[in-house]
């Protein structure tokens, strides 16, 4: 996003201003905008530099998204484009799991993950360990994961799969036995799109869940339509089945975006993190928001203050390691995704 050197306060407060989400958290003054500028335009100096690239998730803070951001988009994405990159070092703003990634598919880049709590409930709702677990008591069984999860989880699993090529992979592969992890939510609409589209199945799933989608209900969705009977709801497959079932559209982050860049609609209720709700309100300030939207306090546990740490002097916890067999291992089941998503496969990416 952001090539320059340094940025002034003024640009800063024309991509904010029309943002107004999260209470006070995500308002933005001329002022405020100022107080940030010292840090910005260091972090701009250092990644020029030190030969980095910035990678910026939506749901992180816009303050970071509208100024020192290279790229914005979901992990994957993200990850594609860290393999595409010439630096040296990447630095993605984001969680853990997501930085993992990018170090699978980048392994002589220097991969640093500024967040202070860089977990996640969805990919903290398993491990590698219980993987093996689970394959021991569902022999025959293919595991897929979620690409929301360790790397860890990834290593022992047969194909990863996004939000968006899940329902595909899963038809097209050969086996009839699947298990699919960690986001039970997101087994369940799979348990119901392969029914709708007459493939016959039989499909387990974990009990994970995202903090953050989990708390959204129809009950929501029903009271909006009420109030605003011409709104487009547009959810993300983290969401229950009833919630799914009552939506407009549902898909990833970069596909809800491109929904709404697309719709004829102007009213929205958005089902996901409130960054997304940040990047609608800044980049098409003539589309109108309704309801609300919930914060994640991990990705939003980024500053710019960390970022500047990170490129001046990095914590050994910041840093992205994996062990080459565990990586190895890992890519297979990335290299699967890619061969089963077809014609989402590279040098297409589709999300």
């Amino acid at each position: 996003m952001s090539s320059k050197t340094q940025i002034t306060a003024q640009e800063l407060y024309e991509r904010l201003k029309n943002i107004k989400v999260g209470g006070q958290v995500c308002q933005y003054s001329l002022k405020k905008c100022e107080e940030f500028l010292p840090v910005i335009n260091e972090i701009l100096r250092l990644k020029q530099e030190m030969n980095a690239v910035i990678l910026v998730h939506s749901y992180v803070g816009p303050e970071i998204v509208y100024s020192v951001a290279d790229s914005i988009g979901d992990s994957y994405k993200l990850s594609r484009e860290a393999v595409q990159s010439t630096a040296k070092i990447i630095i993605f703003v984001a969680v853990r799991f997501m930085g993992e990634t990018a170090k699978i598919l980048n392994p002589g880049k220097t991969v640093i993950v500024p967040a202070r709590e860089p977990g996640c409930t969805l990919a903290d709702s398993i491990t590698g360990a219980q993987v093996r677990e689970l394959r021991r008591q569902y022999p025959g069984y293919t595991f897929i994961c979620y690409v929301n999860t360790s790397v860890d989880v990834k290593a022992e699993c047969d194909v990863c799969v996004t939000s968006a090529n899940v329902y595909t992979i899963v038809e097209r592969l050969p086996g009839d036995k699947i298990y699919f992890l960690p986001d039970k939510f997101m087994g369940q609409n799979l348990v119901n799109e392969m029914k709708k589209r007459g493939v016959k199945k039989d499909i387990k799933f974990w009990n994970g869940t995202c903090y953050v989608h989990e708390e959204y209900g129809a009950e929501q969705i029903f009271k909006i339509r009420t109030e605003y009977p011409d709104v487009k709801i547009v959810s993300h497959p983290e969401c229950n089945a009833e919630v799914v079932r009552n939506s407009d559209f549902v898909g990833g982050t970069e596909q809800m975006l491109d929904y709404m860049r697309k719709a004829d609609a102007k009213r929205f209720l958005m089902l996901t993190e409130c960054g997304l709700s940040s990047r609608l309100q800044s980049e098409f300030p003539d589309k109108e928001l309704v309801g609300s939207c919930t914060l994640c306090k991990y990705m939003k546990s980024n500053t710019l203050e960390d970022i500047r740490q990170a490129l001046q002097s990095p914590k050994p916890g910041q840093v992205v390691e994996i062990a080459e067999p565990v990586r190895l291992r890992a890519l297979k089941s990335l290299e699967a995704m890619f061969k089963y998503a077809e014609p989402c496969a590279p040098p297409q990416v589709c999300e």
